[in-house]
């Protein structure tokens, strides 16, 4: 799996390389053109929606965090 991967990686850097000096060049023949689409009548659905209502603010509060003591190797081994 790794090896399909790598061998995925490396085509696609030898894609960009060749477009970025020129060995590749691509170029539009044709261009495009979105088909026609006709729509008449039809009507849009009508919701009624009973939705609860939310309440965002913010308060102070004091919590508890741990302290961190790190020590060096040298520290440790000191004592």
């Amino acid at each position: 799996m790794r090896g399909l991967l790598a061998l995925v990686a490396i085509v696609v850097l030898l894609l960009i390389v060749g477009v970025a000096t020129g060995f590749f060049s691509f170029n539009q023949t044709q261009t495009a053109k979105l088909p026609e689409v006709k729509v008449e009548g039809g009507q849009a659905p009508k919701f009624d929606a009973n939705v609860g209502a939310v309440d965002v603010g913010t308060k102070d509060e004091t919590i508890k965090v741990p302290t961190v003591d790190v020590k060096t190797a040298n520290e440790t081994t000191n004592k």
